[in-house]
């Protein structure tokens, strides 16, 4: 449904501009716009080439089961139906420091393999679990302490400081994911209810 909306902007757009006799301007604001959008792209690949690169590093060294280890309390209170030592908690970790990072492209082949794993603990395969519905919203709600694509953006469209956005960030972040947690607690409880 979204692919149909741009294509009837964008078709919207071009018909207005002949209309207006401004076809010249239809034509120069697509180059430019191509132009931006590869430049940006450019360089934002360096910057997601280089923290997917060393999430692969951590994970091979062993930095990721370390950090699991060190968050296991929170990872067992946060997703109690899963295994101590199931592949899902790896890769739940995995996706949430690609978050902390800010790095939201990184982290969704992170939570592909996570959500497959949870799939595997699920016994009715057509359902969410309340740990994919928790997991979910952690995915998209994350702490952000480092938010790299966000400095990274900003640095690429020539902000003078491309940080000052990290205070900010950082509280909205913080309340997203908190409100969105306590959220998923909760009607996981009404559920529970309703169910006895």
């Amino acid at each position: 449904m979204l692919n149909y909306i741009w294509i009837g902007m964008l078709i919207g757009g071009i018909i207005t501009g002949i209309i207006n006799g401004r076809i010249d301007e239809v034509t120069k604001a697509i180059m430019t716009s191509s132009q931006n959008a590869i430049e940006l792209s450019i360089g934002l690949l360096g910057v997601m080439c280089l923290w997917t690169g060393l999430m692969g590093i951590a994970e091979k060294s062993g930095i990721i089961k370390g950090i699991a280890k060190i968050l296991r309390p929170v990872i067992k209170l946060l997703f109690p139906d899963v295994p101590k030592d199931h592949p899902a908690t790896g890769a739940i970790v995995m996706n949430l420091v690609a978050n902390f990072l800010g790095l939201g492209n990184a982290a969704t082949p992170l939570g592909l393999k996570a959500m497959n794993e949870l799939q595997k603990l699920n016994k009715k395969k057509d359902t969410a679990t309340d740990s994919m519905s928790t997991f979910l919203v952690l995915n998209t709600s994350c702490i952000q302490f480092i938010p790299a694509t966000i400095i990274a953006v900003r640095s690429a469209t020539g902000s003078q400081n491309p940080t000052e956005v990290i205070g900010t960030i950082w509280i909205a972040t913080i309340c997203a994911t908190t409100a969105g947690v306590i959220a998923a607690k909760l009607f996981s409880l009404a559920y529970a209810k309703k169910a006895c």
